[in-house]
């Protein structure tokens, strides 16, 4: 058991070193592992009483005190970038993984039992695949208006999980007709080590993809309801910082530097995820990876 682990996680490592060769998913490792220092290296530096009200002079633009300058409310702008960061990316992760996962499972479950067991879930994937998402989370979204940004995560998820549930379901179908499934079979395997130990390994790298993919839409998903004041407003998210520079006409007031920070850090966001995305699809579709 422990040789098999052993050769699992040595596999992991050498198609990471692999993917770090790939100037597409190195460029995107980079840039969010950037993104992370400069948060953690801030948490050190940056007291969290900054981010309060009253804090420095309203309105300051920046400079060497406050590198981005203030808000209306004296509010240091780096500051909440800094704290902003963790609970942007933690949304996108948490609610990206939870789709992943359930998603994947109901895909495994359905393809590899077929049956009435899989129409039902096929007809609940294709339920949630047909209702108007952005519209329901915004209603739940309202209701659970003054939440933290795990709830919101934990919200945003509940609609992440069809679309994976319907690709993984649909390649279970392929695979489950292949030769070593049914050697496996022969083996006396049960359904489950067989959809663990044979199926999963083929369908992992297709996940992380997945994933990332799903993170970059959660985030997106997060960003927009809180532009419209339905963000976590318990919690610093880079969407809830632009939320409040919109709340106070910054466009039309002049101060550029409270939205223009929180654009640019979504889209170093959104663009080392993508790179990252890009990179890891770019590479299993280039091999057929099995880990």
């Amino acid at each position: 058991m422990y040789i098999k682990y052993h050769i699992i996680i040595r596999k992991y490592i050498e198609v990471l070193a692999n993917l770090l060769h790939l100037k597409t998913f190195l460029t995107g490792f980079i840039l969010i592992l950037s993104l992370l220092i400069l948060s953690a290296v801030g948490f050190f530096i940056i007291d969290y009483k900054y981010t309060y009200a009253g804090a420095f002079e309203p309105e300051k633009p920046p400079d060497g005190t406050n590198i981005l300058g203030t808000d209306v409310l004296g509010r240091d702008i780096f500051a909440q970038i800094i704290y902003a960061i963790p609970s942007s990316l933690a949304v996108g992760i948490v609610a990206g993984a939870i789709g992943t996962i359930i998603g994947s499972l109901v895909g495994f479950i359905a393809g590899y039992y077929r049956g009435n067991l899989d129409n039902i879930l096929r007809l609940l994937i294709d339920v949630f695949l047909s209702l108007p998402s952005l519209l329901i989370l915004v209603l739940i979204a309202s209701y659970y208006r003054g939440t933290d940004y795990i709830t919101m995560a934990l919200i945003i998820s509940i609609f992440n999980w069809a679309w994976p549930a319907r690709q993984v379901r649909a390649q279970v179908l392929s695979l489950r007709e292949r030769d070593f499934v049914m050697l496996a079979k022969l083996s006396n395997m049960s359904n489950y080590e067989i959809i663990v130990r044979e199926l999963m390994p083929h369908m992992m790298p297709w996940m992380f993809a997945n994933f990332i993919n799903a993170t970059i839409s959660a985030i997106l998903t997060e960003s927009s309801l809180s532009i419209i004041g339905l963000g976590p407003q318990r919690s610093i998210t880079l969407g809830m910082v632009l939320y409040w520079s919109l709340s106070y006409a910054s466009i039309y007031r002049g101060i550029w530097w409270w939205w223009l920070s929180p654009v640019i850090l979504l889209g170093i966001l959104f663009l080392s995820l993508y790179m990252i995305y890009m990179g890891v699809t770019k590479y299993f579709s280039e091999r057929e990876v099995i880990i």
